[in-house]
């Protein structure tokens, strides 16, 4: 499952390219914005026909649209009462398993979007609320996590001093200072010693990418905004760099993602001057870690 969806996400951003990218941000981002939440929906809107393709059920989308809003946007939980947020789930379920069952009725091959990669990949073992949770996970990567990375390149770039460096670097100085993911949680297949602790099959082992990517003994001015750092190429292959996480766990789409936030990013630098206003320098920490509300003036270049 993992690499078809990495495959159909490979072939989706190949198929759109960068100038119908740039005729994205240019219809769907205003000159005026408030961030983090613009960046999802951006990210989210760009994305949304991978994930379910336009002949989706009208009732699918709109949810989909609702999730964003309610469960995806910083803080958004937080603002939802309880018996909403059970409704919310409720209905979820109820128009995934649904869309599934569709899916598994006529198959397509190769798959057009998510859910056919789901329903391909699935058999009868499978739960409905399994399903509806791996399909969730691809929804609050594309909305969230691509979302918050643009969020954090862009106010990045806008609180520091003028730098005349690539997209790219700025992305990734984002994803160590910042990392979206910034604690990562695994079981280990088999028993053993982690810095003088055993650690069984039924614990969890916790990383925090956040403090490796900010550790003197692998990084030089490790608290830093320095995009430049990533002009040695060596730096690139930095061993605490694991804002994706690492080994055969790893994010399947890390390299995709990243390319397409840089391209994000280059587009908007090439056509407008950034100014960014932010009312704090606290980020908003939750499962995934966002950067402080901020708004976005788009300025044309002359």
């Amino acid at each position: 499952m993992r690499r078809d969806a990495r495959r159909l996400l490979r072939e989706y951003l190949h198929s759109r390219g960068e100038s119908d990218l740039a005729d994205h941000i240019a219809t769907h981002l205003p000159k005026m914005s408030f961030w983090p939440d613009e960046g999802n929906r951006l990210a989210y809107s760009y994305l949304k026909p991978f994930l379910a393709a336009t002949e989706t059920p009208a009732g699918l989308y709109l949810l989909m649209d609702e999730i964003v809003e309610r469960a995806v946007l910083a803080n958004a939980k937080r603002k939802q009462r309880l018996w909403r947020r059970m409704l919310l789930q409720f209905r979820t379920t109820l128009l995934l398993s649904e869309a599934f069952e569709d899916r598994r009725r006529t198959p397509q091959s190769p798959p057009v979007d998510v859910l056919d990669v789901i329903a391909n990949a699935s058999n009868l073992d499978h739960g409905v609320d399994e399903l509806s949770e791996i399909f969730l996970s691809f929804l609050f990567a594309s909305a969230g996590s691509v979302g918050f990375l643009l969020a954090w390149s862009i106010y990045l770039r806008g609180t520091n001093s003028p730098r005349n460096v690539p997209a790219d670097w700025v992305v990734r100085e984002s994803l160590r200072l910042w990392p979206v993911a910034w604690l990562l949680s695994r079981k280990p297949a088999e028993p053993h010693t982690v810095a003088g602790v055993s650690v069984e099959r039924h614990e969890d082992v916790v990383v925090c990418p956040y403090s490796v990517q900010r550790n003197p003994h692998y990084w030089s001015s490790p608290s830093e905004f320095r995009p430049e750092r990533w002009a040695d190429e060596s730096e690139w292959s930095n061993p605490a760099f694991i804002p994706f996480g690492h080994g055969r766990h790893r994010c399947v789409a890390a390299d995709l993602v990243s390319d397409l936030v840089s391209s994000m990013l280059k587009i908007l630098d090439e056509r407008f001057t950034l100014h960014v206003q932010a009312a704090s320098c606290e980020p908003t920490v939750a499962a995934a870690m966002a950067p402080p509300p901020f708004t976005l003036e788009l300025r044309s270049r002359p």
